[in-house]
């Protein structure tokens, strides 16, 4: 036997599929047209031209989102993150093709969308520190942390005049006494669930 003499497969007994050339003879693919894959495509279409690339406004300034909510930063934070994918599937569809024109628009239009990416995470950045010198302030001063606490000592479980009534026993901001003269956290006789960090 020839080493190059073919040597029959498991599958050789099954007729292999043969492709339809002819393109009215080939079946439809259905499609969902509301498929979450359409959103990797702009206007559900592969590559878009460069005029539509290039047709895009500015990033977003530190300054414009310092005045967003939280909420707004987040959605904003999630179309730029969209807006990426698109921008990629496009500049790999004109890779592949070998398209030859569009990827400056692309990767101008992709620059400011990280250009607003950075801004955000900036103005986040921003908030945390003064999150955490907020948090050292009220730390370092008993005033501060009294007024912090004081809401959940307005709840039902507390008696008009408690909060005074801790002051002359000097408790500290976070503690109160129950009916039975002990000290307690304020949190806990409060009935609250979690433990809040100061």
């Amino acid at each position: 036997m020839s080493e190059f003499q073919a040597y029959p497969l498991s599958v050789s007994k099954e007729p292999l599929p043969q492709p339809v050339l002819d393109p009215k003879k080939r079946s439809k693919v259905q499609v969902d047209e509301d498929h979450g894959l359409w959103q990797f495509f702009k206007d559900k279409k592969a590559l878009s031209t460069p005029e539509e690339s290039a047709e895009h406004g500015r990033s977003w300034t530190v300054e414009e989102l310092r005045n967003k909510s939280w909420e707004d930063l987040h959605s904003l934070w999630w179309v730029c993150a969209k807006e990426r994918n698109r921008l990629h599937t496009q500049i790999f569809e004109r890779k592949r093709l070998k398209a030859g024109y569009g990827e400056f628009e692309e990767r101008e239009r992709e620059k400011a969308v990280r250009m607003t990416q950075r801004a955000i995470k900036h103005v986040l950045t921003e908030r945390q520190y003064a999150w955490m010198d907020a948090i050292k302030i009220t730390r370092d001063d008993p005033k501060l942390t009294r007024l912090l606490i004081e809401p959940a000592a307005e709840s039902s479980v507390f008696e008009e005049g408690q909060l005074e009534n801790d002051e002359q026993l000097g408790l500290r901001a976070d503690e109160t006494a129950n009916g039975e003269g002990k000290v307690v956290d304020r949190r806990q006789a409060a009935g609250s669930s979690g433990e809040v960090t100061l």
